[in-house]
This record gives structure tokens, C-alpha cells and sequence, in this order.
């Protein structure tokens, strides 16, 4: 269920932007963003990411209108699932442009991340065309490689943190600024 009428809220964000910019996450618990936080640095290509911005993202949906963000809120909020603990562990690079912490592979994440995707399509939305590779994003890499690159993912490859439980999931609105991405949560949608 949403915490608060999305309409009123969706309203209140227009007047910064006609347009939407949305995703679908699991927000993670303050002490998780900490421990994640002390990953950052010492690189001098990366734009690290808030810690506050910390979340596994379900499905990306992109810019869209009011009408079509009510839409996706009443999909989500039909969306049945049971709560589950959660493992992040390891750290990587996409194509050296991101640095990320990897997800343990969780049969119960994998099972709402389809009932959020299918929710979202039924709601109007194209339906993602990516594989699903649930990550927490650190930093973003810019220009030419950090010759430490390897040497930073070598040192942090074995990270695990504890199990943490997610109870809930999250519409979000994010806003491009110069200085990164505000995002504010919309909807939250409690699980089972």
C-alpha cells in the first residue's frame, strides 16, 4: 500500500519537472549504507555515489507523466510477496564505467523483482529488455581508467555483509542535478 496518496505527492514533485523520472527499489538499512560507504575512495576517476542513495534497484522505469505514475502505483500496489533476507557481497565494475557491490543470489528477490516487472508492464510500461543483475551502485567512472582500478577490486573482492531483512519496496523519484541524483521516495509497498 502506499504510504501516502501518490497523486498529492506526484503534484507536489511537478513543480520541479512535467516529467517523472522513476524506479522501483529496496532501500537498505542506515548501517548497511555505512559499511558500504567505507568501500569509496581512492580512485580518481570516480563520482561515488551518496551513501544516503545506497538501494537495489527492481526495474527502472524512466521518465513518465502523472498519469502513467498513478498507473504504475496502483499495479505495485497489487504486487504479493513475502519478506526475505537479503546478502550483499563482493565488489565489481561494469565495463569499468560502474562500481558496484554484488547481490547473493536470492530465489525470493528474484521472485519480486518478476511480480514488480510484470506489474510495471501491466501498468503500460515497456517491458525491460536487460537481464536482471541486482547491485548496489558505489561510483561512477569517468574518462580514462584509474590504473588502481584492479588493485581496488582485488582488495574489497571478498566483502560480505550481514543478511539484512527487506520488508518493503519503494517507488522512487529521481532528479538529475550537477552534483548527482536526489531521490525521493513516492510509494512504499510492504511485503508478506
Amino acid at each position: 500500500m502506499a504510504t501516502a496518496p501518490l497523486l498529492t505527492v506526484f503534484t507536489a514533485a511537478a513543480k520541479f519537472a512535467s516529467m517523472l523520472r522513476l524506479f522501483v527499489g529496496i532501500a537498505l538499512p542506515p548501517a548497511l549504507k555505512l559499511e558500504l560507504s567505507r568501500l569509496t575512495g581512492g580512485l580518481s576517476n570516480a563520482r561515488w555515489v551518496d551513501p544516503g542513495n545506497y538501494h537495489v534497484t527492481l526495474r527502472f522505469i524512466g521518465e513518465i507523466d502523472e498519469g502513467a505514475a498513478s498507473d504504475v502505483d496502483a499495479a505495485l500496489s497489487g504486487v504479493r510477496a513475502k519478506r526475505f533476507a537479503l546478502t550483499l557481497a563482493g565488489v565489481g565494475s561494469f565495463n569499468a564505467r560502474n562500481l558496484f557491490v554484488g547481490v547473493e543470489r536470492n530465489a525470493d528477490l528474484i521472485h519480486l523483482q518478476e511480480k514488480v516487472e510484470s506489474a510495471v508492464a501491466r501498468s503500460g510500461i515497456e517491458p525491460e529488455s536487460r537481464r536482471f543483475a541486482p547491485h548496489v551502485t558505489l561510483a561512477r567512472l569517468k574518462g580514462k581508467p584509474d590504473a588502481r582500478l584492479g588493485q581496488y577490486l582485488a582488495e574489497r573482492a571478498l566483502f560480505r555483509a550481514a543478511p539484512f531483512d527487506v520488508e518493503q519496496f519503494q517507488l522512487v523519484a529521481s532528479y538529475l542535478t550537477k552534483s548527482g541524483s536526489i531521490y525521493e521516495d513516492q510509494a512504499d509497498y510492504a511485503l508478506a
